[in-house]
């Protein structure tokens, strides 16, 4: 793993950690981080990237050169213009740490709940993946990509299990599957947009209130399931959660809007 130097003497900053064909690396420069965000979801030609900076060319060249050369990003034509080059992510954006993010008093009050040696094994599983989940927040790690891409792997495998073409059917199918393998009590609140209600989430209920929503696994699972339902990518956004001190998990599920084409 390169983990690239911020200097001596300066507070720390966030170290993004992104997993390519090299080897994984570990990105502190701002400017870098700020590259690698907007490349992440979208290819950027060079005078874009430049603008939404705000830094001059030659940095931001200096960067881009340096980040082709770890495997992070690549380049390729621009079939508006010739001339110019589209950059775009290669590599997996797997978390990121930040001391300014280390959350331990707040986790030092939180409470697990209690199990024996008569507790179901989804007590203890849960409880497992919670202390892995604190572990890491206590240090300011968060790996929420990772655990979405995880989330949206165990999707793709499950989904056959549950299809259905009629939505109350497939509705179903999921509140079920969620209530059976002890992922929470699933309540449809709407279907347009599909707006689902959690009670008693595994993988946040437990978690303390960190200000933000955190059920990166379930919101991947999700996208996975909905992808394969509509037969596209829908927008799966979690609006309410436990660690945001709601008192249940929600997500909103709604099919992407056609881009317009103009003639």
């Amino acid at each position: 793993m390169i983990l690239e130097s911020a200097g001596k003497n300066t507070i720390p900053e966030p170290v993004a950690f992104y997993s390519s064909e090299l080897g994984i690396r570990a990105i502190r420069s701002p400017v870098k981080v700020r590259i690698l965000t907007l490349l992440r979801d979208q290819e950027m030609p060079f005078d874009e990237i430049v603008g939404s900076i705000g830094k001059v060319k030659s940095t931001i060249s200096v960067h881009l050169r340096d980040l082709e050369d770890q495997g992070i990003i690549g380049s390729k034509g621009n079939p508006d213009d010739a001339r110019k080059k589209l950059f775009f992510m290669k590599a997996d954006f797997l978390g990121h740490a930040s001391p300014k993010e280390r959350l331990t008093d707040t986790l030092r009050e939180s409470r697990a709940r209690e199990v024996t040696p008569e507790s179901e094994p989804a007590e203890f599983y849960r409880l497992m993946f919670r202390s892995i989940r604190v572990s890491l927040l206590e240090e300011g790690i968060n790996i929420d990509p990772i655990l979405h891409r995880a989330g949206f792997s165990v999707g793709k495998q499950v989904y056959p299990s549950i299809a259905a073409r009629d939505p109350d059917t497939f509705l179903s199918n999921t509140a079920r599957f969620w209530d059976h393998h002890r992922l929470g009590k699933v309540t449809v609140e709407s279907q347009d947009p599909i707006s689902l209600k959690v009670t008693d989430c595994f993988e946040c209920g437990d978690l303390p209130r960190i200000g933000r929503p955190a059920c990166a696994f379930e919101g991947g699972l999700l996208l996975a399931l909905f992808s394969d339902y509509f037969g596209e990518e829908p927008l799966v956004c979690e609006t309410a959660c436990y660690a945001m001190g709601n008192r249940y998990c929600r997500f909103v599920i709604s099919r992407m809007e056609p881009e317009m084409v103009d003639d």
